[in-house]
């Protein structure tokens, strides 16, 4: 039963009496527009139907539903559909007046995944019965939203409000068991008897043999009024404390209080509303293009598209090797030394079999230039894994080329510069502000992150763009004072043994010994500049050394670089990346920034030729290069 398009719902009635509605929209049967018409108009059925006694709720090919479909949002937004259900109509209309108010029992039948709108559905049914790998949550907060179809009324009624919280502000699902013992789920079953189950509980509800609960008046894990202000206190606190340029956290903690305090029918209009108004935010914009970036950084034009498959690899070896005839690949990834580098490689090149893959970690050196006592520039590879990968999961993949005139830097190299230009701005402004303390502590305050560079990676990128490269000695100095952050304990900070960061008033003697190598003058014009300055001076040059990567078809799209820049250099995603965030500002008032910094201050800050094409259309920075084809 339901629509003929691809999300669908149908209805099937049993001999028990029991009518199933299977939610189906592969790949994780995702809550469409048209799944949440279907569903309404499928369970009307199964209510009018005389041989209906109880309904049971479940999802295709062992996903209960992965949640709302996000690229629906612009239909929330009246961008695409213009008669788009609004979230208070499905929160109320769908869900609590027809399945949860239904003079027919329902049971929610989970397997997989029932995340976001999914558990919302499920919810409102009157039992969930699950197997233990499920996975239950609210994640909607990843995406700069709120839930929106009853969740934030609903699951601090199941499993209480501190629970509640930490699964909606942490985003943090629970598996089946867990969700049983938290009360959310009624039962545990094994797959197989998921269904079947799920039926006979049903028909207990009926027969008042099964409790009968509409989850949103439950009272019973609500704790007192005062008690429960004082979690929701202490809830704000923290958000404030962990994320402090984030509003929609604290909307979410008010709409709960919103429905403890008046009722959960005035919660689920006050969430309904909040939700709608959330989508309209740069930060949840920011976030959906950060999801859907990520998701389009596994479709590489000229080798996904290909149909290629992979050589099998049987055998890793991460160090230098002396002989293993049968290795598959094997990873370099010693000091950013040149020299060392093509010995090592002209080594591998020896005892290696030939089909074997050369990879070298570097994150400065170009591959071309490491090949260069080789025979195998086909074969060599850059494979640069960021650390910890826990906080930077990225791994750039780059290959030589060259075929290409002049020969290209890798993008390992391009995107370092990128974090590179950041550091030197930090240093120029710490080294040419007269009161030192007060403008390295706003620094600190208005800029994401500050990075110590290795001396080596310094001098490679100085060596290869003297014209791009800042020449401050302070990073040296720090260098042979044995500054190198935590594991020394000092750095630009100093460090006890909690590694807890404090001020040291050493570095300002380095500071100063660094201006006197170097002969920086002091500019006390840098220390008029505004919080909202410091940010644009340090970032401009991150996104004018974006601009060239993309311009020179060593990225594939600016996405990639979106990605590039919150996985690997910490940039934050509710920004949408370095390229999404520019884009937001807009090319012309980058650009004109920039030429104004480069008349004071020197070619560090030029706009390169991309930006300044860009910026005289009044163009995206982030629309296609058409002529340009990738080097990856």
């Amino acid at each position: 039963m339901g629509s003929s398009t691809k999300g669908r719902t149908v209805l099937e009635v049993g001999a028990d009496g029991v009518a199933l509605i299977t939610i189906v929209n592969p790949p994780v049967n995702s809550l469409s527009i048209d799944v949440l018409q279907s569903l309404k108009e499928s369970y009307e059925l199964a209510l009018r139907r005389d041989d209906v006694k109880a309904i049971v709720i479940t999802g295709a090919n062992g996903k209960f539903s992965g949640g709302f479909d996000i690229t629906a949002f612009g239909g929330f937004q009246g961008e695409r559909v213009s008669a788009a259900p609004k979230p208070g109509f499905i929160s109320v209309e769908i869900l609590t007046d027809t399945l949860e108010a239904a003079r027919k029992p329902s049971v929610a039948a989970i397997d997989g995944l029932a995340l976001g709108g999914g558990l919302e559905v499920a919810m409102a049914c009157h039992a969930r019965i699950s197997t233990s790998n499920a996975q239950l949550g609210l994640p909607e907060l990843q995406l700069g939203i709120i839930p929106g179809f009853g969740g934030t009324q609903r699951l601090p009624r199941l499993v209480g409000l501190s629970k509640a919280l930490e699964m909606m502000l942490m985003s943090k699902p629970v598996k089946g068991e867990e969700a049983h013992s938290l009360g959310l789920v009624d039962a545990i079953v094994s797959p197989d008897e998921l269904v079947s189950t799920a039926r006979r509980w049903a028909l207990g509800i009926l027969e008042r043999k099964k409790p009968w609960i509409a989850s949103l008046y439950k009272t019973d894990k609500i704790e007192p009024l005062g008690e429960a202000r004082e979690i929701l206190n202490f809830a704000r606190a923290q958000a404030r404390k962990h994320a402090p340029n984030l509003k929609h956290p604290l909307v979410c903690i008010d709409v709960i209080e919103g429905g403890i305090v008046s009722g959960p029918r005035a919660g689920l209009w006050k969430e309904a509303e909040a939700f709608q108004g959330l989508l309209h935010s740069d930060t949840c914009k920011s976030l959906v293009h950060i999801f859907f970036a990520q998701r389009g950084t596994s479709k590489v034009p000229g080798i996904t598209d290909l149909g290629l498959v992979p050589r099998r690899i049987n055998k890793v070896e991460s160090e230098p090797i002396c002989k293993a005839a049968d290795v598959d690949i094997v990873i370099e990834a010693v000091i950013e030394n040149v020299s060392l580098k093509q010995q090592i490689f002209a080594d591998l090149e020896k005892y290696c079999p030939p089909h074997c893959i050369l990879a070298s970690n570097t994150s400065t050196i170009d591959l071309n230039l490491i090949g260069e006592k080789t025979r195998s520039h086909d074969r060599i590879v850059g494979a640069h894994f960021f650390s910890p990968a826990h906080v930077m999961p990225l791994l750039e993949i780059v290959r030589t080329q060259e075929d290409i005139s002049p020969r290209c830097s890798s993008l390992t190299l391009k995107l370092l510069f990128c974090l590179s230009n950041m550091v030197q701005m930090s240093i120029r402004l710490i080294g040419q502000s007269p009161n030192l303390e007060c403008q390295w502590a706003r620094l600190d305050c208005v800029i994401w992150l500050v990075l110590v560079l290795q001396s080596q990676l310094a001098s490679n990128l100085l060596r290869i763009f003297p014209e791009r490269t800042c020449k401050s000695m302070l990073i040296p100095i720090m260098q042979e004072d044995k500054r190198a952050g935590e594991t020394t304990r000092k750095g630009f900070y100093v460090y006890d043994d909690k590694r807890k960061a404090s001020p040291d008033p050493e570095l300002k003697k380095l500071i100063q010994k660094a201006r006197d190598i170097s002969g920086i003058t002091v500019d006390p014009k840098l220390m008029e500049l505004s919080d909202k300055e410091i940010v644009e001076m340090i970032f401009f040059p991150v996104v004018n050394e974006a601009c060239r990567v993309l311009s020179e078809s060593i990225a594939v799209k600016a996405a990639d670089l979106d990605i590039a820049a919150v996985m690997g250099m910490g940039f934050p995603p509710y920004r949408g990346g370095i390229m999404f965030w520019a884009d937001s500002l807009g090319s012309k008032y980058i650009c004109s920034r920039l030429e104004e910094w480069s008349n004071v201050y020197g070619g560090f800050f030029k706009p390169c030729a991309y930006l300044t094409e860009r910026a005289a259309k009044g163009a995206l920075l982030s629309y296609p290069v058409e002529q340009a084809k990738s080097r990856l």
